[in-house]
């Protein structure tokens, strides 16, 4: 079966419940909600941040929520898998929510919430080593058509993030005179987030992606979970740049959110697929003994 032999830490479904909430709670304090929660940003970075927020509140924080459900109620190896998704997503948001914005130059009130963000950084963090731990012990799952059709769509993703969304910037911020607004609007978080999307994102998909496409089992074990953080950081994505596109916010283009509106919904697609499979191994006789008895047992 495709069970896990680590039980889930009891810990886990606490910390994926703080997540959840937290995620909700950033989302409604933000721009998107009351606006107390006000980044140091310029007025086109606040509505990318308001596109993230809707995914937060929408689906970030419910998906942590349903995660420590599962492992509340047995479905051990499920809410690992889905439980890793958000922390994942978790890390990568609250750290350039923390560490972006130019204080000197844009008003806002982000500083005053440093401990709630640094938080969920720290809670998310946790979540996620404990998730990959207890998914650690499973026997991948079985190969199918499935895994050749993500293989592909991770690298095409790949390739779209790295050709399509983030080399013109490069390109124009190598010029002696960078032309870019965005740019030149918010240079900060500019880097940040090339840095994480080009030295992480990147390196995982393409990783993931040719794993898959070369039948190894690690690459089948990692694959719902990282297709669940896909969905959630490509719905992320596409919130803020149709929020873009509607504000006029600058480098918004239609071309740009249709591309993301596409890879968001390969990425949910497959998501729920990947997820589908384990949800049918952890019903069956043994993986539902095995989970019950994990989660009684788990420290």
């Amino acid at each position: 079966m495709n069970h896990p032999f680590t039980p889930a830490p009891r810990a886990l479904d606490g910390l994926l419940t703080v997540l959840g909430v937290g995620a909700m709670t950033v989302a409604l304090l933000g721009p998107l909600g009351l606006g107390w929660l006000r980044y140091h940003v310029s007025q086109g970075a606040t509505d990318q941040v308001r596109g993230g927020d809707l995914a937060g509140l929408l689906m970030v924080g419910p998906v942590a929520l349903t995660a420590a459900a599962l492992l509340r109620r047995g479905w051990t190896e499920l809410g690992l898998a889905l439980g890793a998704a958000p922390a994942a997503y978790g890390v990568y948001t609250y750290a350039q929510l923390t560490m972006g914005g130019e204080p000197f130059r844009y008003p806002g009130t982000s500083e005053r919430f440093f401990p709630l963000l640094a938080g969920l950084v720290t809670v998310a963090g946790a979540a996620l080593v404990l998730s990959v731990r207890g998914l650690s012990g499973s026997r991948p799952p079985e190969p199918s058509r499935l895994d050749r059709v993500t293989g592909w769509y991770l690298l095409g993703a790949g390739t779209f993030l790295a050709l399509g969304l983030h080399l013109p910037g490069l390109v124009d911020a190598w010029r002696t005179t960078p032309t870019s607004e965005e740019y030149a609007a918010d240079p900060g978080l500019f880097w940040i987030v090339k840095l994480m999307d080009l030295a992480l994102v990147l390196p995982v998909l393409v990783t993931l992606g040719v794993g898959l496409l070369r039948d190894r089992g690690w690459a089948r074990l990692a694959m719902a979970p990282a297709l669940g953080w896909c969905a959630l950081l490509a719905s992320s994505v596409a919130g803020m740049a149709v929020s873009m596109w509607v504000t006029g916010a600058p480098g918004a283009s239609l071309p740009l959110a249709l591309g993301f509106l596409v890879v968001a919904a390969g990425a949910v697609a497959l998501a729920l697929a990947g997820y589908h499979r384990l949800a049918v191994a952890d019903d069956s006789p043994d993986g539902r003994a095995f989970a019950t008895q994990g989660v009684q047992s788990g420290s």
